[in-house]
């Protein structure tokens, strides 16, 4: 990988059009760029990137592979207001990926509740909140131009990229710039208007609509998202449950 390929300030930073990204905090390697935000100096907005990440985080506790220089690795500092219902963010974060990989890949999108964004049927994003002190620390992996060799073989979501999907390498310095211009827009929606106004744009694109699923010991049909940002599932006996987080399986018929 050469110099120039690098998501360096010197490349990024002149491309940014809004307020987040700024400070632009920038490393080759580290463990985590979710680290790299836990510092009380630092503003809302600010934006910590890394070409590879050596023990980087997924949900649950699962790790989060990447190959040097082929994904997107954020995280973005965020300081709602007290008592806002900050677990929406996944959601609110999981939107902006995905229009920022639809305008890019020139394909439709989908989200997994609550944090998956796939493409072509294939995970190419996850999202990664994590709480501290009144802030929220969101971080973003995205597969952009990683080869089908190098996804990761035994996944728990069938991986996919931007790359394996188009058949093309793509830009990953206006990507990045892109999806914190659309990052920064939906959560200044979300901070005025909440979740409810995303729902037709998460219905769009729900992934889980009408399949059989199991979160926990709920057992049924998933028929959509709640305007507070739980997944509705419909049980056997006909009633409705939301299920506030958990992890998602899918259910064979």
């Amino acid at each position: 990988m050469s110099r120039r390929e690098l998501l360096t300030p010197a490349v990024v930073e002149p491309l940014l059009r809004g307020r987040f990204g700024r400070p632009y905090l920038w490393v080759e390697e580290c463990a985590s760029t979710q680290e790299l935000l836990r510092r009380d100096d630092l503003h809302e907005g600010a934006v910590a990137v890394t070409e590879h990440q050596t023990a980087g985080r997924g949900r649950e506790g699962r790790a989060w592979d990447d190959v040097a220089g082929r994904s997107l690795l954020l995280s973005v500092l965020l300081r709602p207001p007290a008592g806002a219902p900050v677990e929406q963010l996944s959601l609110v974060a999981g939107l902006a990926v995905a229009d920022a990989v639809e305008a890019t890949a020139g394909m439709p999108t989908a989200i997994k509740w609550p944090n998956d964004v796939l493409l072509a049927d294939r995970k190419v994003a996850g999202i990664l909140l994590e709480s501290r002190g009144g802030a929220v620390v969101c971080g973003i992996g995205l597969n952009v131009n990683a080869e089908v060799d190098e996804l990761p073989p035994e996944a728990r979501v069938t991986p996919g990229s931007l790359r394996t999907a188009t058949g093309s390498e793509h830009d990953r310095a206006a990507l990045l710039v892109d999806l914190l211009e659309r990052l920064q827009r939906r959560y200044d929606e979300w901070l005025d208007l909440g979740l409810g106004l995303f729902v037709p744009d998460l219905e769009r694109r729900d992934a889980l609509r009408d399949r059989r699923v199991r979160v926990g010991e709920v057992d049924g049909t998933a028929v959509g998202i709640s305007s507070n940002g739980r997944l509705r599932v419909r049980t056997e006996d006909g009633e409705v449950t939301l299920v506030a987080s958990g992890e998602v399986v899918q259910v064979s018929d």
